[in-house]
C-alpha cells in the first residue's frame, strides 16, 4: 500500500502498510484514532504540524482534498401498512422488508441466506400489483422459484418457466390472464429477449449495441434478479442483458446476500440495472468517491449510509432471531443431469415390481422384497449423482457469503466428488477412527477458512457437534424422519447461536419427491418411537413399494 495522507474538511486520513515503526510514530500524533473499516488512521486538522512532520519523516504522499463523509443514522425499516393476500404469513422482519420495497421499488434485498429474500420479493410484486413480472435466476433455482410463487401467492398467481416448448407462445398466457410471473435463467436471456447485436466485428460489445425484442421486454412491469452479484462485472453479456431488460420497469428487485464480493465497484452494474447510479452521482463520481486508493475502497461508511437510504437493506440471522423458529426446512427441486440413466433404472424397477406383485407364494414375495429394496436404493443413488451440479452451484453461492455448510450424503463416490471440488473441506465418513473424526470436527469448528463438512449419514448423523454452521444440506437423506432430525441436530444443538436452516435437494420427477413426502407424513409416528427406527423404515419402504406398484 502506498503511504498516503488524504485531507478532508475536518480531518486527515493516514493509510499505509503495516510497519511497527510507523504505527508507533502515528500514535504520537495528538487526537489520532484508528478506523477499523478502512484500516487507516484519522487525525483532526488541529494536529496539522505533527502530521506534516510525520509525513516528511516517512515519505508520505499527500492526496487531493476530499470532502468529509456524509454519514447519519440509518432509519429503521418501515412497517407494512397494507394487507397483501398471501398464501403464507410472513415473519415480522419480512413484512418490514416488503414495506421498504414498496417505498423503494428499485432495491437490493440483501438479507443473508435463509431469511426469505424470495418470499419478500414475491410479496412485494404482489403488493405493488406490478404484473407481469420476469424472474431471472440461476438455472438450478427455476423450479424452486415456480413453486415459491404458487406457495406464497396461495395459488392466486402462476409462474411459467420459459422453455423451447413455449418460446413463441408464452406472452399469450399473460394476455389470457393465466400467468403473472415468468422465469428464465441467466444463460437463456439472449435466446428469449435479444434480437441482434449491432457492433462491428472486433468492436467491444456495448449496451447500445444490443437490440432487444422490444415487444417482449416492454411487456414486463417488474423484474426480479436472483443472485444479482453474478452481474458484478458490467462487461459481461449477462450483465448487459439484465441492464437492458430492467430498463424503465416500475419495480426492479435484486436479491443477493453478497452485493459486494470484492470491491465497491461490484455495486456499479447492479445500481445500473436498477437505474439508481444517478443517486450516487453517476459512474465517474461513484468511482472517484467510493473506489479510491490502493484498495479501490473509500468512504465506505457514507456508501453504506446512502445505500440504506435509497435502495438497500440487509439483516443477519442474529438481527431477527426473535422472529425465527429455531429450525427451518426448505426443499430445493432441481433437474438431474443423468435423466436417461434414471429413466432406465426406473423402468427396470417397474418391470420387477410387476413380477413382485404377481408372485403367488409368500416366501417368493419375501425373497423378492429384498431385491426390490436394493433396486429402490439404486434409483435413489442415481438421482443423487444427478444433483451434484445443482448442489455445487448452491455451495458456491453460499461460500461467497463466507457461510459454513454441513453436507450429508451416503455414497462414498459423492463424498469424493465434493472433496475434489472443495479440497479445503473436511470429511467425516465410515472407516475413520474417532481421533480422525474429531480432527475433522475441530477444523470445521475452529478454522474460518474451512467452510464445508462432507458427512456420511451413518458416520456423522449422531453424536458430533458441528455448531460452527447453522446450515445443513442433504444430497441424499435417510429413510426416516427421526434419522433426518439426527443429522439436522449436528448443527441444531447446545452451542448454536442461530436459527438452523435445513435444505433438502430433491431431484425433479424422481423418487426423491415421493420419499420425502412419505417421510414427512410419518414424522409424528417417528417422533413417538424410542430406540430402533427399523419399524418405521420398513413402513416407509412398504409405502414406496405400494406407490410404485399401484403406478
Amino acid at each position: 500500500m502506498t503511504r498516503q495522507i488524504t485531507t478532508y474538511e475536518n480531518y486527515y486520513r493516514i493509510a499505509f502498510s503495516y510497519s511497527p515503526m510507523i504505527v508507533s510514530a502515528v500514535k504520537e500524533i495528538p487526537g489520532r484514532r484508528f478506523d477499523p473499516v478502512s484500516k487507516s488512521w484519522i487525525v483532526p486538522l488541529v494536529s496539522k504540524g505533527a502530521v506534516e512532520a510525520f509525513a516528511k519523516r516517512f515519505g508520505f504522499q499527500w492526496g487531493t482534498m476530499q470532502r468529509a463523509e456524509e454519514v447519519g443514522e440509518i432509519p429503521p425499516l418501515p412497517e407494512l401498512g397494507i394487507d397483501i393476500p398471501l398464501g403464507i404469513d410472513l415473519f415480522p422482519y419480512q413484512k418490514q422488508g416488503v414495506a421498504y420495497c414498496l417505498e423503494h421499488p428499485r432495491t437490493i434485498i440483501g438479507d443473508k441466506p435463509g431469511l426469505g429474500k424470495t418470499a419478500q420479493a414475491i410479496a412485494s410484486v404482489i403488493g405493488a400489483q406490478r404484473y407481469p413480472c420476469l424472474i431471472i435466476c440461476p438455472a438450478t433455482l427455476k423450479i424452486n422459484w415456480q413453486r415459491e410463487v404458487d406457495k406464497f401467492s396461495g395459488g392466486k398467481c402462476r409462474a411459467m418457466i420459459l422453455s423451447d416448448k413455449n418460446m413463441r407462445t408464452w406472452p399469450q398466457y399473460w394476455s389470457a390472464g393465466l400467468v403473472q410471473f415468468f422465469i428464465v435463467n441467466y444463460e437463456s436471456l439472449k435466446k428469449y429477449f435479444v434480437d441482434k447485436f449491432t457492433n462491428k466485428e472486433g468492436q467491444r460489445l456495448m449496451l447500445s449495441h444490443i437490440k432487444f425484442k422490444e415487444n417482449l421486454t416492454d411487456l414486463f412491469k417488474s423484474v426480479i434478479i436472483d443472485e444479482s452479484h453474478r452481474c458484478k462485472n458490467g462487461s459481461t453479456q449477462q450483465s448487459k442483458f439484465c441492464m437492458g431488460i430492467a430498463r424503465g420497469k416500475d419495480m426492479v428487485l435484486l436479491l443477493t446476500g453478497t452485493p459486494v464480493v470484492n470491491k465497491p465497484k461490484d455495486l456499479i452494474p447492479q445500481l445500473h440495472i436498477m437505474d439508481m447510479l444517478p443517486e450516487f452521482g453517476g459512474y465517474k463520481h461513484f468511482v472517484n468517491r467510493y473506489c479510491a486508493g490502493d484498495k479501490e475502497a473509500s468512504n465506505l461508511r457514507e456508501l453504506n449510509y446512502k445505500l440504506n437510504l435509497n435502495c438497500f437493506y440487509q439483516r443477519e440471522k442474529q438481527d431477527v432471531l426473535k422472529d425465527l423458529p429455531s429450525k427451518m426446512r426448505q426443499t430445493i427441486i432441481c433437474d438431474i443431469t443423468n435423466r436417461k440413466e434414471y429413466t432406465d433404472a426406473y423402468d427396470n424397477l417397474i418391470r420387477y415390481l410387476k413380477e413382485y406383485r404377481n408372485a403367488d407364494d409368500d416366501k417368493i414375495r419375501k425373497a423378492m422384497r429384498g431385491e426390490v429394496i436394493v433396486r429402490i436404493n439404486v434409483l435413489r443413488q442415481i438421482a443423487a449423482r444427478g444433483k451434484v451440479a445443482s448442489v455445487r452451484e448452491f455451495i458456491d453461492d453460499l461460500r461467497e457469503s463466507n457461510e459454513k455448510l454441513i453436507l450429508f450424503m451416503n455414497l462414498i463416490e459423492l463424498g469424493d466428488a465434493f472433496k475434489q471440488l472443495y479440497p479445503n473441506a473436511v470429511v467425516i465418513r465410515g472407516g475413520m477412527s474417532d481421533i480422525e473424526k474429531q480432527r475433522s470436527v475441530d477444523k470445521f469448528q475452529n478454522d474460518p477458512d474451512c467452510l464445508l463438512a462432507i458427512c456420511n449419514i451413518k458416520a456423522a448423523g449422531v453424536g458430533l457437534t458441528l455448531t460452527a454452521s447453522s446450515r445443513v444440506a442433504f444430497v441424499e437423506f435417510p429413510w426416516t424422519y427421526a434419522d433426518c432430525e439426527q443429522c439436522e441436530d449436528r448443527a441444531h444443538r447446545i452451542g448454536q447461536k442461530d436459527s438452523v436452516t435445513c435444505y433438502y435437494f430433491l431431484g425433479k420427477d424422481t423418487i426423491d419427491e415421493q420419499v420425502y413426502k412419505i417421510i414427512q407424513t410419518k414424522k409424528d409416528i417417528a417422533q413417538t418411537i424410542t430406540g430402533s427406527t427399523e419399524q418405521i423404515e420398513e413402513s416407509v419402504v412398504d409405502d414406496i413399494i405400494n406407490l410404485f406398484t399401484n403406478h
